[in-house]
């Protein structure tokens, strides 16, 4: 680490993961508009996420054997701009396939970038800043969810969904201009090989590790990716109130984001985990045994997306410890099991939605969280306690 402020870096980062996570779920809110416009089912306009995540999912633990020659900052801003690329062919789409052919490039942007920020985060910061960084980061996602998506909607209903999904391939070119001015040049690592993933997968815990990842973002969006639906199917919410229960969602995200250093500070990052499967269990518990009120679904959606947003800081602070020197390899696959969790949610939810109804829908959910618990108690005995709680020294030789 040199004497440069960070944080400038770690901000443009996060903008980074900003519009990515805006570009990702964006087509949720313009659905109506876009199935309009391209003379397709609204449920296939749907299906575009799945496009964006599948293809992440693939295309992540592919992207650093494909541009390991590169510094990191190289490639975060190859990233950033098949992002912007993939963001202006949606916005000019003038079919249903050619759109897929634009998420498709933009899914390969966001796979190339997402990983590389969050090791390039990792590694312009002293030891004992990791999980912050980490978090600064990572709280551009959640910022997506909470402003990104719903600004996104509104953009679409007040001047189209072309413009707004144009405004965020700006929004993107702008994080690329900012990464590229305020990151230093920070070194590849070890190139990835088939033998460096070999090494992952044989490294003692890893491959429990991103499996609880990818169980509990199936737990997750088994709900989640069917929210509106859900919410008015469970509580009788009309449209402003479903928006309501999301926007209390996303605050309560960004301040279990935000508290999340002192969390782990306190608990330590496997305990973190942990306290973050007992919330989610409990929120989808009370959402199958609550009455039927706004109140009540606006609490319990706020409780789960406090307990959510502790997640990710310390996962993947604990495989950088578990692999610091293949970072990139196990955050790109820690990334891709996210995805995959995230496609196979969605499609657990919108299967099981009408056929137990929206009551029983978390009780589905509970059981990708009830695997994620397993795999989670097995990484914990898996792991060494020294490597599992403890971030070895990055060294200066990192960052050039």
């Amino acid at each position: 680490m040199t004497g440069r402020n960070p944080t400038p870096a770690l901000l443009a980062l996060a903008l980074g993961y900003f519009t990515f996570g805006t570009s990702s779920l964006a087509i949720i809110g313009l659905g109506t508009s876009m199935s309009h416009d391209l003379h397709v089912n609204a449920a296939l306009i749907g299906l575009q996420v799945s496009v964006f995540a599948l293809t992440f999912a693939v295309a992540a633990p592919l992207a650093p054997v494909v541009l390991g020659r590169l510094d990191r900052r190289q490639t975060l801003l190859v990233g950033l701009a098949v992002l912007a690329v993939g963001g202006v062919a949606s916005a000019l789409a003038p079919s249903y396939a050619m759109l897929t052919g634009a998420r498709v490039i933009a899914g390969l942007g966001a796979a190339t970038f997402a990983p590389q920020a969050s090791a390039a985060g990792s590694l312009i910061v002293d030891e004992d800043k990791r999980p912050r960084a980490l978090a600064t980061v990572f709280g551009g996602m959640t910022a997506a969810a909470v402003l990104g998506v719903p600004l996104a909607t509104f953009l679409g209903d007040l001047v189209g969904w072309r413009w707004a999904l144009a405004g965020i391939a700006l929004l993107t070119v702008l994080a690329l201009a900012l990464v590229a001015a305020l990151l230093p040049p920070v070194e590849a690592g070890v190139p990835p090989t088939a033998s460096a993933y070999g090494q992952v997968a044989r490294t003692p815990g890893a491959a429990v590790i991103v499996l609880t990842t990818m169980f509990f973002m199936a737990a997750q969006f088994t709900v989640y990716g069917v929210a509106g639906a859900y919410i008015t199917a469970r509580f009788g919410a009309t449209a402003s109130e479903v928006a309501l229960v999301l926007l209390a969602f996303g605050v309560l995200g960004v301040i279990g984001n935000a508290s999340g250093v002192r969390v782990i500070a306190r608990l330590g990052g496997s305990a973190t985990i942990s306290l973050t499967l007992a919330g989610l269990g409990l929120a989808f518990a009370g959402l199958i045994v609550t009455p039927a009120t706004i109140a009540a679904a606006i609490g319990l959606f706020a409780f789960w997306a406090f307990f959510s947003q502790l997640y990710q800081a310390p996962q993947q602070a604990r495989l950088v410890a578990l692999l610091p020197e293949q970072r990139a390899i196990v955050l790109a696959l820690n990334a891709s099991t996210m995805y995959v969790g995230v496609s196979v949610g969605g499609l657990l939810g919108g299967t099981f939605l009408p056929e137990v109804g929206a009551r029983w829908l978390p009780a589905i959910g509970l059981i990708p969280l009830a695997a994620a618990v397993m795999t989670q108690a097995v990484s914990v005995r898996s792991v060494a306690r020294p490597s599992a709680e403890t971030v070895p020294a990055v060294s200066t030789r990192s960052v050039r």
